[in-house]
C-alpha cells in the first residue's frame, strides 16, 4: 500500500486518507519513520502532520472511540471545556448574607464609635473619657448577634432573669474577616462548656474582673486595634506625635467624607420629627439591618461620651433636643420587646444628667441635665415609633419574632441585653 519514487516512501495512515502533506510547495518529503505519524504523542486515525511536526486535530470521527475522543478539557475552550473556575468562599459569602437578611457594612459598630470619638486633626481620643473602652466591648457583642454568630440561650427560664443575667452561646463560629471580633468569637467558643452571660462577657472582655482565673478573656488594645484597622480601610493614617517626654501614634482622619456622613446620619435621626425615617438616617440600601444598626451607634455613641464632637454643627436647643431623643431612643431599645421602655424612666434620665454634668463641653451643667431627662416634650415620639416599627420589620423578615422566638429574636434580644447594661455604664465605672 505503499508507494516509492526515487527511492523515497510514503505510507497512508491506516485509519483515513490523509497523508503526510507539506504547506509549502518547496518542501521535500521525508523518509518514512515508524513514529512520522505520532511526532507529538498523539496516535490514531484522522490526524496529519504538517511540515513543522505539529499535530492539526480536524477529527472527522466524533462519536468513535479514538484516543482523544475522550478527552475533556475542563476549564478551557477546547471540546467539553464547560467547567469554570470559582472561588467556593465567594458562594459562602454570598450565603452568608442571604441568611443574614443583606450585605455587611464597611465599617464596623466599634470603628464608627471609635471614628466618632477621634479628634479630627490631633488623632485620638479625649483623656478625660473613660466610658469608651467599656462602650466598645459591648460593641463588640452587638456585631456578633447583628452577624448571627451569637445569640442568647434557647431557654424558656430565661425570662425569670433579667436579660444582662441571660446566657450567650456561639451560633456560628466562622470568621468574620474582622481581627477583633473573631478573637471574641473563638474566647467564647472556647467557653461554651461554661456559658456566661451578657454581663459577665462584657466585663471579662473589659478586664473588670476578680477572678484571676478569668483575666486571660481581656482584650488587650482595643481602641490602637480599631484605629490601624481604618488606616488600612484608609479612613485613618498615622503620625507621631510628641507629648513632652515621649512619642505616641496618633490616627488623624484621613478619609472626612466618611467620619462626616457618619455624623450626618446621626443628626438626622436624632432631628428628624417625622414617624418616616430619612433615607440619609441611615447606612446605604441593602446593609443588613441598618435600622437596627443606626439604633445601635446611636446609643453606644451616646454611652461612650462621643455625642459632642457629632453635635458641633448644632445649635444649642437643637443640641438639648437631640440629647433628649437619646435618651427615649435608649429607654425604648434597652428593654425586650423593643418598645416596653418609658422615656421618663430612671436609667436614660440618669444617664443624660451624668453625661451633662461630666461632659466636656456641654453647656447647660446639671440642671440642664434633670430639666432634659425630666421635662420632655415629646416632640420626637413620633420618630421613635417610627423606628420601632422598622426594626419589628426586620425582625419579621428575617425569620426571627415573626418565627416564634428564633435565632434572629435571641440575636435581637441580646442587644437589648447590651444597651441595658451600657445605660448604667456611669453607675457602673
Amino acid at each position: 500500500m505503499s508507494s516509492s519514487a526515487g527511492g523515497l516512501s510514503r505510507r497512508r495512515v491506516p485509519g483515513g486518507g490523509s497523508s503526510t502533506s507539506s504547506n509549502s510547495p518547496t518542501h521535500s518529503p521525508r523518509p518514512s519513520s515508524p513514529s512520522s505519524s505520532s511526532r507529538n504523542g498523539v496516535s490514531g486515525g484522522g490526524s496529519s502532520s504538517n511540515h513543522n511536526g505539529v499535530a492539526s486535530h480536524n477529527h472527522t470521527h466524533i462519536g468513535g472511540g479514538g484516543g482523544l475522543n475522550g478527552t475533556r478539557h475542563a476549564g478551557s475552550a477546547f471540546e467539553g471545556g464547560s467547567k469554570i473556575a470559582y472561588d467556593p468562599r465567594d458562594l459562602e459569602d454570598a450565603n452568608e448574607e442571604m441568611k443574614a437578611g443583606g450585605k455587611m457594612p464597611r465599617l464596623t459598630l466599634m470603628e464608627e464609635v471609635l471614628l466618632l470619638g477621634l479628634k479630627d486633626k490631633q488623632g485620638y481620643l479625649s483623656f478625660w473619657n473613660d466610658n469608651i473602652s467599656y462602650a466598645l466591648r459591648g460593641c463588640i457583642l452587638i456585631e456578633l448577634a447583628l452577624r448571627r454568630r451569637i445569640a442568647l440561650v434557647k431557654d424558656p427560664n430565661r425570662k425569670r432573669l433579667p436579660i444582662p443575667e441571660r446566657l450567650v452561646e456561639v451560633l456560628d463560629d466562622r470568621q468574620t474577616g474582622e481581627t477583633i471580633l473573631d478573637e471574641t468569637l473563638k474566647m467564647m467558643k472556647a467557653q461554651e462548656g461554661d456559658k456566661m452571660s451578657v454581663n459577665m462577657w462584657i466585663d471579662l472582655l473589659s478586664g473588670e474582673t476578680w477572678n484571676v482565673m478569668k483575666i486571660g478573656y481581656q482584650l488587650k488594645q482595643v481602641r490602637e486595634r480599631l484605629a490601624k484597622g481604618l488606616v488600612d480601610k484608609g479612613v485613618l493614617r498615622t503620625e507621631k506625635r510628641n507629648f513632652l517626654l515621649f512619642d505616641m501614634a496618633t490616627h488623624p482622619v484621613a478619609d472626612v467624607r466618611t467620619k462626616e456622613s457618619i455624623i450626618t446620619r446621626l443628626v438626622t435621626l436624632l432631628t428628624s420629627t417625622t414617624s418616616s425615617i430619612p433615607p440619609n438616617a441611615l447606612d446605604k440600601e441593602g446593609v443588613q439591618c441598618r435600622v437596627l444598626r443606626a439604633i445601635c451607634l446611636v446609643c453606644t455613641a451616646y454611652t461612650a461620651s462621643v455625642m459632642d464632637n457629632a453635635f458641633g454643627r448644632l445649635g444649642y436647643e437643637e443640641r438639648e433636643a437631640a440629647f433628649q431623643r437619646c435618651d427615649e431612643i435608649l429607654a425604648e431599645f434597652c428593654v425586650y420587646p423593643f418598645g416596653g421602655g418609658s422615656a421618663s424612666s430612671s436609667t436614660p434620665g440618669r444617664r443624660r444628667l451624668a453625661g451633662a454634668a461630666g461632659g466636656s463641653g456641654g453647656g447647660g451643667g446639671v440642671g440642664a441635665g434633670v430639666r432634659i431627662a425630666m421635662g420632655g416634650d415629646g416632640g420626637g415620639r413620633e420618630s421613635v415609633l417610627g423606628l420601632l416599627n422598622e426594626v419589628r420589620k426586620e425582625s419579621v423578615g428575617s425569620g426571627g419574632s415573626g418565627g416564634g422566638g428564633g435565632e434572629e429574636d435571641l440575636g435581637f434580644e441580646l442587644v437589648a441585653g447590651v444597651l441595658e447594661v451600657l445605660s448604667k455604664l456611669d453607675s457602673l465605672i
